[in-house]
Formats: structure tokens, C-alpha cells, sequence
């Protein structure tokens, strides 16, 4: 395994959530920095931690670009020098579970909550833990397209890292043909691996999920197995401009998207891509600084 390093630094909840934001939003930001901010302890929900991890020593520069992530003085960081081990899934130990809606979404080293749909996803090298807030206002838009009477016989999960909005839309239409795709291979694995521990079968037939790799709508399975009532992506704004007329093309009159991962202030513009694409939009929901949309095919 690579050199790992950690700065590890203590604050309000809403500061570190907003140097979450901000670093989501810098298009140069530096991938090999990963960032990952959590409550302390159930007992004080609004104390957070922040843990940057690199795969080498930080840097005069790495430190600026961590602190400057901070609307205000940034906090006092300690240096941690860790072993051995992919940092990547370090940096998602210890998340603590998320409700959204009827979903509750944890680590395995969290205890199940019967009372709700239950979804384990372990830290992993793909993005989707549920705690970002693009991916638990989805899981809130899916319930509620279910409770709006929405049908699903056939859905995509465009960009689906770990699975989990894949899983979820198939707990909620358990009969559908479920297909999952992302650009980085990583995920295949990861996919099949959270598919079992959450009980998902794993195949072609109806309620079963396919995952495939592909690059946007660019792969044979996705157009094969289209058209789809329901299509999922929740990833960047830019991609969801250039792959609008795409996504046109492989949902059914009358069918729905569900688009997220762009902030509230690139929603103009994707829902202007989206209307020449042939959407309209159903229902919109904020989290934060994150849009989240359901449009529906003219």
C-alpha cells in the first residue's frame, strides 16, 4: 500500500459542511486530497470533525488548499501519519448512518434499523455512502416519486458508484429491470459486492440489477436494454448538460429522470438543457447548497 497521511481538525457542524461544498465545487480541485467531515458523537450533533487524507506529507500548498476551503479562520489541524492501508476507504470509516426518508443507510459497523429500509454500504473506493447530500436528497425523491404513484418497470442508474441508488429504487420497485453503470471500473466490483450484502440478485431478469461499465449512455447494454421509465444520475452538472439529449433518447414519453450532483446555482442552466431535450420538471428538492430534480419526458 501507498504512504498515508491524515489532518484531522475539530469544529461547528455547519463550517465544515460548507468547506464540504466548497471543495465539491472547484473544478481543479486536487483528487488526491479526500475529504470526509462527521459528527463527533450522537450526544453533540453539531461538533464535527474533518479528516483530509493524502497519499504523501502534506504540503505548504496542501495546507493552504485545505484551509482556504473555510469561509473564516480555518481550524487548528493535527498531522497523523497512517499506516499502511487504502486511505480512500479509511477516509469513510466511521460515517455515521443516514435516514432519509424510509432509508436508512449505514457502514457494518453500525447497527441495523428494522423499522426502515435498511441499506448497508461499506466504506469503499466508489463514491455513494449516502452521507453527501446529492445522494440522500435522491433517496428522499425517489420515495416520493413512489408515493406519488409513480410505475417503474424499467430504470438506469447512470454513475452509480457504490449501487446504492440502484438498490434503493429496486426496493421500492421490486419487479423492475434495474441496469447500473460508471465510468471507473472500481465500481463493477464494488456494485457486486454491495449487491449481496444488501440481499439485490444480481442478473438480467426482473428485479435483478445488471451493472455494466460504460462512459455516459455510450454502452450497448444501456441502449439495448432501453427505453426506461426511470433514469438515475446523479453526478456533475456539466455531464448532465452534455448527456440531456441522450437521456431523451432512452426514456419512454411520459418518463422520468432523476438528476443530481449539481449546486443550486448551475440549476438554471441545466434545466435549460434538459427542456430543449424535451423535460419538463415534476418536483425539485434543496439540500444545502445541492439541487436535486425530477423531470419527466414531454
Amino acid at each position: 500500500m501507498a504512504e498515508a497521511w491524515k489532518l484531522t481538525a475539530f469544529g461547528p457542524k455547519g463550517a465544515i459542511e460548507a468547506a464540504l461544498v466548497a471543495q465539491e465545487a472547484l473544478p481543479d480541485w486536487d483528487d488526491s486530497i479526500g475529504l470526509a467531515g462527521f459528527e463527533v458523537s450522537e450526544e453533540k450533533p453539531d461538533e464535527w470533525r474533518l479528516d483530509a487524507y493524502l497519499p504523501r506529507k502534506p504540503s505548504a500548498a496542501d495546507r493552504r488548499a485545505i484551509g482556504g476551503l473555510f469561509a473564516a479562520d480555518p481550524p487548528r489541524f493535527t498531522l497523523e501519519r497512517l499506516p499502511d492501508a487504502d486511505w480512500v476507504t479509511e477516509s469513510q470509516k466511521g460515517m455515521a448512518p443516514i435516514r432519509a426518508g424510509r432509508f436508512h443507510v449505514r457502514t457494518p459497523d453500525h447497527p441495523a434499523d428494522h423499522e426502515a429500509v435498511d441499506l448497508v454500504i461499506p466504506a469503499s473506493q466508489a463514491f455513494g455512502t449516502g452521507q453527501h447530500a446529492t445522494t440522500a436528497g435522491c433517496l428522499m425523491m425517489l420515495e416520493r416519486m413512489r408515493r406519488e404513484g409513480l410505475v417503474v418497470r424499467n430504470l438506469a442508474d447512470i454513475g452509480t458508484g457504490t449501487g446504492l441508488l440502484a438498490f434503493a429504487a429496486l426496493k421500492l420497485w421490486p419487479s423492475a429491470f434495474a441496469t447500473a453503470s460508471d465510468i471507473d471500473p472500481v465500481c463493477a466490483g464494488v456494485v457486486e459486492d454491495n449487491a449481496r450484502t444488501n440481499h439485490v440478485p444480481l442478473g438480467a431478469g426482473r428485479g435483478a440489477l445488471l451493472m455494466t461499465v460504460a462512459d455516459g449512455m455510450a454502452a450497448p447494454v444501456l441502449q439495448a436494454r432501453a427505453p426506461y421509465d426511470l433514469l438515475i444520475a446523479n453526478i456533475l452538472a456539466r455531464p448532465l448538460i452534455a448527456l440531456a439529449p441522450a437521456f431523451a433518447r432512452a426514456v419512454l414519453p411520459g418518463g422520468s429522470v432523476l438528476l443530481a450532483g449539481l449546486l443550486v446555482e448551475q440549476e438554471g442552466e441545466v434545466r435549460r438543457a434538459c427542456r430543449r431535450a424535451g423535460f419538463r420538471l415534476a418536483r425539485r428538492l434543496v439540500r444545502g447548497d445541492w439541487a436535486i430534480l425530477w423531470l419527466r419526458r414531454r
